[in-house]
């Protein structure tokens, strides 16, 4: 009985070894997710911090950039409301200018136009580029800003800010850049 009761114990023990060594090993699996989680934080808010800088230049140098996923239907080239929305920011500041060029730039990624674009007169990304560039000076002009100081152009897929070769770096390059350029800037 003594025997049976000492194997018992013996089994009992190794039983909880087993949990003991699962949690352990459990325990390491969450600290290196965590550890990766943390790394992955550290560098987004490292990306936060440099975009932030970054902006804080632009608007230094008066230049204002505008992802053009906020601003158009994908595919397309009219303002949305939201998009309208987004650039009524930037009204009061154009409004007070008056001897000074300001100059919208169109982009987009080096995806082609669709057949949907293609039957409204738009053959390439430069003239996409350009009709969204266009649309943008059209807005600001209803909103009262001079149209005597304020032009478009479209550079289509030229001047990638990231690469095309995934869908963040194509969503960075579809952008409207808002520059004040010369005396008054």
């Amino acid at each position: 009985m003594k025997k049976t009761a000492d194997i018992a114990k013996q089994h009992a023990a190794a039983a909880v070894a087993r949990v003991l060594v699962a949690l352990i090993l459990s325990a390491c699996v969450s600290e290196e997710k965590y550890e990766q989680q943390s790394q992955q934080l550290q560098q987004t808010q490292a990306q936060a911090a440099a975009q932030q800088q970054q902006i804080a230049k632009m608007e230094e140098q008066n230049r204002w950039v505008v992802a053009g996923d906020l601003l158009f239907p994908s595919g397309g080239y009219q303002l949305t409301a939201k998009g309208k929305q987004e650039l009524s920011q930037f009204v009061p500041r154009l409004q007070a200018l008056q001897n000074t060029k300001v100059v919208v730039y169109g982009y987009t990624d080096n995806q082609p136009v669709g057949s949907a674009l293609k039957r409204r007169g738009v053959a390439n990304n430069l003239d996409l580029s350009s009709k969204r560039a266009d649309d943008v000076v059209s807005y600001f002009v209803s909103q009262g800003v001079n149209p005597n100081i304020i032009s478009a152009k479209g550079f289509g897929d030229a001047h990638p800010l990231a690469p095309n070769a995934n869908k963040q770096g194509r969503a960075e390059n579809r952008r409207i850049e808002i520059v004040v350029e010369g005396p008054g800037a």
